[in-house]
Protein backbone atom coordinates (compact mmCIF):
# COMPACT_ATOMS: atom_id res chain seq x y z
CA UNK A 1 0.00 0.00 0.00
CA UNK A 2 1.11 3.58 -0.58
CA UNK A 3 1.12 4.31 3.13
CA UNK A 4 4.44 2.41 3.38
CA UNK A 5 6.13 4.34 0.55
CA UNK A 6 7.96 7.35 1.97
CA UNK A 7 10.37 7.99 -0.91
CA UNK A 8 10.97 11.74 -0.99
CA UNK A 9 13.20 11.61 -4.05
CA UNK A 10 10.68 10.23 -6.49
CA UNK A 11 8.76 13.31 -7.68
CA UNK A 12 5.65 12.84 -9.87
CA UNK A 13 7.22 14.34 -12.97
CA UNK A 14 4.33 13.53 -15.31
CA UNK A 15 1.79 15.14 -12.97
CA UNK A 16 4.03 18.18 -12.58
CA UNK A 17 4.31 18.59 -16.36
CA UNK A 18 0.56 18.22 -16.85
CA UNK A 19 -0.22 20.72 -14.09
CA UNK A 20 2.29 23.22 -15.45
CA UNK A 21 0.93 22.84 -18.98
CA UNK A 22 -2.63 23.37 -17.77
CA UNK A 23 -1.52 26.33 -15.70
CA UNK A 24 0.22 28.01 -18.62
CA UNK A 25 -2.77 27.47 -20.93
CA UNK A 26 -5.02 29.05 -18.32
CA UNK A 27 -2.69 31.94 -17.46
CA UNK A 28 -1.14 32.94 -20.77
CA UNK A 29 -4.13 32.86 -23.06
CA UNK A 30 -3.15 34.36 -26.45
CA UNK A 31 0.11 35.68 -25.02
CA UNK A 32 1.73 37.64 -22.19
CA UNK A 33 1.19 41.18 -23.47
CA UNK A 34 2.98 42.69 -20.46
CA UNK A 35 6.25 40.86 -21.13
CA UNK A 36 5.92 41.33 -24.89
CA UNK A 37 6.79 45.02 -24.50
CA UNK A 38 10.26 44.10 -23.16
CA UNK A 39 13.40 43.71 -25.27
CA UNK A 40 14.29 40.09 -25.97
CA UNK A 41 17.40 39.91 -23.79
CA UNK A 42 19.03 37.45 -21.39
CA UNK A 43 18.78 38.14 -17.66
CA UNK A 44 19.33 36.39 -14.33
CA UNK A 45 16.82 35.82 -11.55
CA UNK A 46 16.46 34.11 -8.18
CA UNK A 47 13.75 32.22 -6.32
CA UNK A 48 14.05 33.16 -2.65
CA UNK A 49 12.29 31.96 0.49
CA UNK A 50 10.54 34.72 2.41
CA UNK A 51 9.42 32.44 5.25
CA UNK A 52 10.78 29.39 7.04
CA UNK A 53 9.55 26.07 5.73
CA UNK A 54 10.19 22.84 3.83
CA UNK A 55 10.61 22.81 0.06
CA UNK A 56 8.55 20.61 -2.26
CA UNK A 57 7.99 20.87 -6.01
CA UNK A 58 11.44 22.22 -6.87
CA UNK A 59 11.31 20.43 -10.23
CA UNK A 60 8.45 22.70 -11.30
CA UNK A 61 11.04 25.41 -11.99
CA UNK A 62 13.04 23.56 -14.63
CA UNK A 63 10.05 21.67 -16.03
CA UNK A 64 8.12 24.92 -16.39
CA UNK A 65 10.88 26.61 -18.31
CA UNK A 66 11.34 23.57 -20.53
CA UNK A 67 7.74 23.93 -21.65
CA UNK A 68 8.10 27.60 -22.61
CA UNK A 69 11.80 28.02 -23.44
CA UNK A 70 14.37 25.23 -23.19
CA UNK A 71 17.25 27.73 -23.29
CA UNK A 72 16.61 28.83 -19.69
CA UNK A 73 19.33 27.55 -17.35
CA UNK A 74 18.44 26.56 -13.78
CA UNK A 75 20.73 26.01 -10.81
CA UNK A 76 19.05 24.51 -7.76
CA UNK A 77 20.39 25.61 -4.38
CA UNK A 78 18.16 23.24 -2.36
CA UNK A 79 16.35 19.92 -2.89
CA UNK A 80 12.85 18.73 -2.09
CA UNK A 81 12.61 17.97 1.61
CA UNK A 82 15.18 20.62 2.58
CA UNK A 83 14.29 23.21 5.20
CA UNK A 84 14.80 26.87 4.28
CA UNK A 85 14.87 30.08 6.27
CA UNK A 86 13.84 33.59 5.18
CA UNK A 87 16.34 34.94 2.67
CA UNK A 88 17.61 31.55 1.52
CA UNK A 89 18.11 31.23 -2.24
CA UNK A 90 16.13 28.30 -3.61
CA UNK A 91 17.22 28.46 -7.25
CA UNK A 92 19.08 30.71 -9.68
CA UNK A 93 17.96 31.05 -13.29
CA UNK A 94 19.40 32.60 -16.44
CA UNK A 95 17.51 33.06 -19.69
CA UNK A 96 15.31 35.24 -21.92
CA UNK A 97 13.49 37.81 -19.82
CA UNK A 98 10.14 37.18 -21.50
CA UNK A 99 10.23 33.46 -20.68
CA UNK A 100 11.23 34.12 -17.06
CA UNK A 101 8.41 36.57 -16.43
CA UNK A 102 5.69 34.75 -18.39
CA UNK A 103 6.22 31.54 -16.43
CA UNK A 104 6.76 33.15 -13.02
CA UNK A 105 3.27 32.99 -11.52
CA UNK A 106 2.39 29.42 -12.53
CA UNK A 107 5.71 28.04 -11.29
CA UNK A 108 5.44 29.97 -8.02
CA UNK A 109 1.85 28.86 -7.44
CA UNK A 110 2.83 25.19 -7.65
CA UNK A 111 6.09 25.56 -5.71
CA UNK A 112 4.49 27.62 -2.94
CA UNK A 113 1.47 25.32 -2.57
CA UNK A 114 3.50 22.11 -2.43
CA UNK A 115 6.01 23.67 -0.06
CA UNK A 116 3.15 24.82 2.16
CA UNK A 117 1.93 21.23 2.40
CA UNK A 118 5.44 19.95 3.16
CA UNK A 119 5.87 22.64 5.82
CA UNK A 120 2.60 21.88 7.60
CA UNK A 121 3.31 18.15 7.41
CA UNK A 122 6.75 18.67 8.97
CA UNK A 123 5.15 20.58 11.86
CA UNK A 124 2.73 17.72 12.52
CA UNK A 125 5.51 15.14 12.27
CA UNK A 126 7.55 17.11 14.80
CA UNK A 127 4.59 17.09 17.19
CA UNK A 128 4.74 13.25 17.12
CA UNK A 129 8.46 13.08 17.91
CA UNK A 130 9.31 10.56 20.62
CA UNK A 131 6.55 8.16 19.58
CA UNK A 132 6.30 5.39 17.00
CA UNK A 133 3.19 6.93 15.47
CA UNK A 134 3.51 8.06 11.87
CA UNK A 135 1.55 10.82 10.20
CA UNK A 136 -0.28 10.07 6.95
CA UNK A 137 -2.55 12.00 4.63
CA UNK A 138 -6.03 11.28 3.27
CA UNK A 139 -7.85 11.57 -0.08
CA UNK A 140 -8.92 15.12 0.81
CA UNK A 141 -6.96 16.56 -2.08
CA UNK A 142 -7.78 18.87 -4.98
CA UNK A 143 -8.87 17.11 -8.19
CA UNK A 144 -5.93 16.76 -10.53
CA UNK A 145 -3.38 17.62 -7.84
CA UNK A 146 -3.43 14.47 -5.71
CA UNK A 147 -0.07 13.09 -6.85
CA UNK A 148 1.61 16.46 -6.21
CA UNK A 149 -0.05 17.01 -2.84
CA UNK A 150 0.70 13.52 -1.59
CA UNK A 151 4.31 13.82 -2.78
CA UNK A 152 4.56 17.07 -0.82
CA UNK A 153 3.39 15.21 2.29
CA UNK A 154 6.29 12.79 1.85
CA UNK A 155 8.69 15.71 1.47
CA UNK A 156 7.52 16.89 4.89
CA UNK A 157 8.22 13.52 6.49
CA UNK A 158 4.69 12.13 6.33
CA UNK A 159 3.34 8.96 4.75
CA UNK A 160 0.64 8.35 2.18
CA UNK A 161 -2.68 6.69 2.86
CA UNK A 162 -4.69 5.41 -0.13
CA UNK A 163 -3.77 7.08 -3.38
CA UNK A 164 -7.05 6.04 -5.03
CA UNK A 165 -10.18 4.02 -4.32
CA UNK A 166 -8.59 0.93 -5.91
CA UNK A 167 -5.62 1.11 -3.54
CA UNK A 168 -7.25 -0.74 -0.67
CA UNK A 169 -10.58 -1.56 0.98
CA UNK A 170 -11.76 0.95 3.57
CA UNK A 171 -15.04 -0.04 5.18
CA UNK A 172 -16.60 3.09 6.66
CA UNK A 173 -19.89 3.70 8.48
CA UNK A 174 -21.92 3.94 5.26
CA UNK A 175 -20.45 0.68 3.94
CA UNK A 176 -21.26 -1.02 7.24
CA UNK A 177 -24.86 0.23 7.10
CA UNK A 178 -25.27 -0.89 3.49
CA UNK A 179 -23.74 -4.33 4.10
CA UNK A 180 -25.62 -4.94 7.35
CA UNK A 181 -22.69 -5.26 9.75
CA UNK A 182 -18.91 -5.04 10.01
CA UNK A 183 -18.66 -8.83 9.76
CA UNK A 184 -20.73 -8.99 6.57
CA UNK A 185 -18.82 -6.10 5.02
CA UNK A 186 -15.45 -7.76 5.68
CA UNK A 187 -16.72 -11.09 4.35
CA UNK A 188 -17.94 -9.43 1.15
CA UNK A 189 -14.60 -7.69 0.73
CA UNK A 190 -12.62 -10.90 1.17
CA UNK A 191 -14.67 -12.59 -1.53
CA UNK A 192 -13.95 -9.88 -4.07
CA UNK A 193 -10.37 -8.67 -3.53
CA UNK A 194 -7.03 -10.39 -3.98
CA UNK A 195 -4.63 -11.54 -1.29
CA UNK A 196 -2.45 -8.42 -1.71
CA UNK A 197 -5.27 -6.02 -0.81
CA UNK A 198 -5.66 -5.06 2.84
CA UNK A 199 -9.02 -4.46 4.45
CA UNK A 200 -9.46 -1.51 6.81
CA UNK A 201 -12.49 -0.98 9.04
CA UNK A 202 -13.57 2.30 10.59
CA UNK A 203 -14.69 1.97 14.21
CA UNK A 204 -15.93 4.38 16.84
CA UNK A 205 -17.00 2.12 19.72
CA UNK A 206 -15.54 -0.75 21.71
CA UNK A 207 -18.12 -3.17 20.35
CA UNK A 208 -17.24 -2.20 16.77
CA UNK A 209 -13.55 -2.75 17.49
CA UNK A 210 -14.24 -6.19 18.92
CA UNK A 211 -16.33 -7.12 15.86
CA UNK A 212 -13.65 -5.83 13.46
CA UNK A 213 -11.02 -7.93 15.24
CA UNK A 214 -13.19 -11.05 15.06
CA UNK A 215 -14.00 -10.38 11.41
CA UNK A 216 -10.29 -10.40 10.53
CA UNK A 217 -9.65 -6.76 9.66
CA UNK A 218 -6.06 -5.97 8.64
CA UNK A 219 -6.32 -2.35 9.77
CA UNK A 220 -8.63 -0.70 12.28
CA UNK A 221 -9.19 3.04 12.04
CA UNK A 222 -10.42 4.59 15.27
CA UNK A 223 -12.53 7.57 14.30
CA UNK A 224 -13.49 10.63 16.35
CA UNK A 225 -11.68 9.67 19.55
CA UNK A 226 -10.21 11.55 22.48
CA UNK A 227 -6.61 10.75 23.45
CA UNK A 228 -7.95 8.77 26.40
CA UNK A 229 -10.47 6.68 24.44
CA UNK A 230 -7.98 6.14 21.62
CA UNK A 231 -5.41 4.74 24.04
CA UNK A 232 -7.97 2.40 25.60
CA UNK A 233 -9.12 1.07 22.23
CA UNK A 234 -5.57 0.68 20.88
CA UNK A 235 -4.71 -1.50 23.88
CA UNK A 236 -7.59 -3.84 22.92
CA UNK A 237 -6.30 -4.43 19.41
CA UNK A 238 -3.82 -7.31 18.77
CA UNK A 239 -0.33 -6.36 17.61
CA UNK A 240 -0.75 -7.94 14.17
CA UNK A 241 -3.50 -5.45 13.28
CA UNK A 242 -2.43 -1.98 12.15
CA UNK A 243 -4.11 0.81 14.11
CA UNK A 244 -4.93 4.25 12.76
CA UNK A 245 -6.46 7.34 14.37
CA UNK A 246 -8.49 9.86 12.39
CA UNK A 247 -11.30 12.36 12.63
CA UNK A 248 -10.98 15.92 13.86
CA UNK A 249 -7.25 15.72 14.55
CA UNK A 250 -5.53 19.00 13.70
CA UNK A 251 -1.91 20.24 13.76
CA UNK A 252 -2.77 21.90 17.07
CA UNK A 253 -4.11 18.72 18.72
CA UNK A 254 -2.11 15.96 17.05
CA UNK A 255 0.59 15.99 19.73
CA UNK A 256 -1.95 14.96 22.38
CA UNK A 257 -2.43 11.65 20.54
CA UNK A 258 1.26 10.71 20.29
CA UNK A 259 1.20 8.31 23.26
CA UNK A 260 -1.98 6.43 22.33
CA UNK A 261 -0.07 3.56 20.73
CA UNK A 262 -1.48 3.90 17.20
CA UNK A 263 0.69 3.06 14.22
CA UNK A 264 -0.68 5.98 12.18
CA UNK A 265 -2.61 9.20 12.51
CA UNK A 266 -4.31 10.33 9.31
CA UNK A 267 -5.43 13.91 8.79
CA UNK A 268 -6.72 15.85 5.82
CA UNK A 269 -5.46 19.15 7.23
CA UNK A 270 -2.01 18.65 5.69
CA UNK A 271 -3.48 18.87 2.18
CA UNK A 272 -6.77 20.77 2.32
CA UNK A 273 -6.03 23.39 4.98
CA UNK A 274 -2.59 24.81 4.26
CA UNK A 275 -0.96 28.18 3.77
CA UNK A 276 1.34 28.51 0.78
CA UNK A 277 4.98 29.01 1.70
CA UNK A 278 6.01 32.56 0.85
CA UNK A 279 8.53 32.43 -2.01
CA UNK A 280 9.48 35.25 -4.35
CA UNK A 281 11.04 35.46 -7.80
CA UNK A 282 13.15 38.53 -8.49
CA UNK A 283 15.12 39.50 -11.59
CA UNK A 284 18.66 40.77 -11.23
CA UNK A 285 18.64 44.53 -10.71
CA UNK A 286 15.08 44.69 -9.40
CA UNK A 287 14.64 47.23 -6.61
CA UNK A 288 12.52 46.00 -3.70
CA UNK A 289 11.27 47.99 -0.72
CA UNK A 290 12.55 47.32 2.79
CA UNK A 291 9.23 45.67 3.65
CA UNK A 292 9.77 43.14 0.87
Amino acid sequence: MNRYNNSVFNPPILSLKQTLQTGFEEDIGFGDISSAILPDKLIKGEFTAKAAGVISGIDSILLGYQILDETVEVQYMVSDGDRVEPGDCIAKVDGPVRALLTSERVILNILQHMSGIATQTAMAVKALEGSKTRLCDTRKTLPGLRALQKYAVRCGGGYNHRMRLDDGVMIKDNHIAAAGSITKAVQLARKQVGLMVKVEVECETESQVQEAISAGADIIMLDNQTPESAKTLCEMIPDHIITELSGGITPETIGTFKDCGAHYISTGTVTHTVTALDISFVLSGTVKSVAE
